[in-house]
């Protein structure tokens, strides 16, 4: 079972949430008042993949005692959601939940974004797996609730241990430049050595370091043979590999002639793995030329842009109740959630 960890002393006592909902729960508490409220969460933008919900279940079950005065409905980790649409509903005393809000709009927020734009470009990716390196663009401490979302979202593998622990996985990587580097940048001789100290794992060697990928992944087929099982192209946005002069960065002829060289010289077993500023655009333009690449990795693209929660209160003792412009919107695709 994925278990999520919260600071739950802190959680309790309101450190991680908005003031103003700290001084209504003392306002209501001070006051000897308990209202049953509901609250009702949605978001704006189309074609979201929802992600936190079980996220949220255990930090309820976690800060909360008893949280069996609360009823909360939603919606599951993995949903496709539209602008709008209700995806959760707490109903109790509102002293007891309020101070929670800051805390579960942001872990939808952060979750739902990995999850959608994870699956957007697995959606564009044909089937093929990819691989999600973004613990490298984003603070450490994210790393095992972003990792859950990207699997939600159909990654097929991370790349820390921190990322591994809520998802059951084994991380997964290749070869840093540095280490290459540290090799004289003899890319086959660093390749040879990954498998030596590593040889149960799949030996992939990372074939731009001297811009000439066509001859990294010839000359790692030739030292490592059947050893070898991919080979990974990183050429920066910005650098022309020698096979392809004209055209920048990881391109589709570049991938091309890597595997016409592989399979011309009899390492067709050889699989490729492409990454460096990837996303569903970029990757569209690769299916659509038939680039022969097996797996993609993708990072920093999953990090961006934006989704919003909003929380409203929308009944007050089972009578609806609403600020102006908001009301009440059940959503019969709602299950209980505690």
């Amino acid at each position: 079972m994925i278990k999520f960890s919260f600071p739950v002393a802190k959680i309790r006592r309101g450190d991680y949430s908005d003031t103003y909902f700290n001084r209504a729960r003392q306002i209501l508490l001070k006051d000897n008042y308990h209202p049953l409220i509901t609250i009702q969460v949605f978001q704006k933008q189309k074609d979201v993949t929802l992600c936190g919900i079980e996220e949220i279940k255990q930090l309820f079950q976690q800060t909360l005692k008893p949280v069996s005065k609360l009823t909360i409905h939603s919606l599951q980790d993995g949903d496709q959601i539209s602008p709008w649409e209700t995806v959760l509903t707490i109903t109790g005393d509102y002293s007891l939940f309020a101070h929670l809000e800051t805390i579960y709009l942001g872990i939808l927020a952060r979750r739902s974004l990995i999850a959608t734009n994870m699956r957007r470009v697995v959606t564009v990716a044909n089937g093929k797996p990819v691989l999600y390196f973004g613990a490298r663009f984003d603070y450490f401490l994210n790393q095992a609730g972003d990792a859950y979302a990207a699997s939600i979202g159909g990654a097929k593998g991370i790349s820390t241990p921190a990322g591994a622990t809520l998802i059951n996985q084994t991380p997964i990587g290749t070869i840093p430049h540095a280490l290459i580097a540290a090799y004289q940048g003899n890319i086959a001789q660093t390749a040879a050595k990954f498998n030596q100290n590593f040889p149960k794992l799949n030996t992939i060697s990372l074939i731009d370091f001297n811009n000439n990928c066509v001859k990294g992944a010839l000359e790692s087929a030739k030292k490592l043979g059947k050893k070898l099982w991919g080979v990974r192209l990183d050429t920066a946005e910005n650098i022309y590999d020698v096979s392809t002069p004209k055209l920048p960065g990881v391109n589709p002829a570049l991938v091309k002639k890597v595997r016409q060289t592989l399979d011309k010289q009899g390492y067709k077993w050889v699989k490729i793995i492409v990454s460096g500023g990837f996303n569903p655009e970029k990757i569209k333009q690769f299916e659509a030329a038939k680039t022969p690449v097996d797996i993609y990795a993708v990072g920093s693209n999953i990090l961006s842009g934006q989704i919003d929660f909003t929380a409203d209160a929308v009944r007050l003792n089972a009578k609806n109740l609403a600020k102006t412009g908001r009301k009440y919107s059940p959503n019969s695709r709602l299950k209980i959630l505690l």
